[in-house]
């Protein structure tokens, strides 16, 4: 009889186990006939900031990082809580990090102003998570031309409601003072990798396509290879074949 209770018991803890875990949530989504989930409401107790400005060695940009962050009351004691970047005290208004030559978190705009300036220009109207900004020092120092380069999501790809890291990974880049935004991976590709050849002075980037349509990303799926002439006059990735 004990041996029966035990194993009723394991059982139950073993059914709220699975009960419990999350689905992955797919990055895409292609149902046309299903109903598009309301745009998730504002929450009106997040308030809009900007950390302090942002200089990268050798340019005349300051660099404004803007997020959301939530306000919350926690045991009656009142906590700040960003809704993009979380602090490990989760008591700071600090919606972004930066090392030498990249700003992460993620943040619904980058805002622009030329040193000695007084003007400031946002990088894009259009509704974006952006997950990390990288200048790309080392060309600025060969080529003499500053840009900066993104990863980010910029559509509701799963259909869900909200513009998030669940949806797909895009990358963009820009000049150094925002000039020039630019999208240069395809549509419901979602990015893998990039990284710079300063010696050739080309951007290269992999992506993958949902060729079965499952809405995810596996091994099922077709790796594409790109790379941009850093140096021409109009930005347009090119695809190439290596393992052709």
């Amino acid at each position: 009889m004990k041996n029966i209770s035990k194993y009723i018991v394991l059982s139950f803890v073993a059914l709220l186990v699975s009960c419990n875990q999350e689905k992955a949530t797919p990055k895409v989504s292609y149902d046309t006939n299903a109903k598009a989930k309301p745009v998730a409401k504002t929450d009106t107790s997040s308030i809009k900031v900007a950390d302090l400005p942002i200089n990268f060695t050798g340019t005349n940009i300051l660099i404004h990082p803007i997020g959301d962050l939530s306000i919350y009351s926690r045991d009656k004691n009142v906590a700040y809580d960003s809704s993009s970047y979380k602090s490990e005290s989760q008591q700071s208004f600090t919606v972004s990090d930066n090392n030498q030559y990249e700003i992460t978190g993620y943040l619904q705009n980058i805002k622009f102003q030329e040193i000695g300036k007084d003007s400031i220009k946002s990088l894009t109207n259009k509704k974006i998570l952006i997950e990390t900004a990288t200048y790309l020092k080392n060309t600025a120092d060969k080529t003499k031309k500053q840009f900066l380069v993104y990863t980010l999501t910029d559509a509701d790809t799963n259909k869900d409601g909200i513009t998030n890291s669940n949806d797909i990974k895009s990358l963009y880049i820009s000049a150094i003072n925002g000039d020039n935004f630019t999208k240069l991976s395809q549509d419901f590709q979602e990015l893998i990798n990039w990284n710079c050849m300063e010696s050739t002075s080309r951007l290269y980037f992999r992506t993958i396509e949902d060729i079965n349509k499952n809405g995810a990303f596996d091994k099922e799926d077709k790796v594409h290879y790109h790379y941009l002439d850093l140096l021409s006059k109009e930005w347009k990735a090119q695809e190439y074949f290596p393992v052709n």
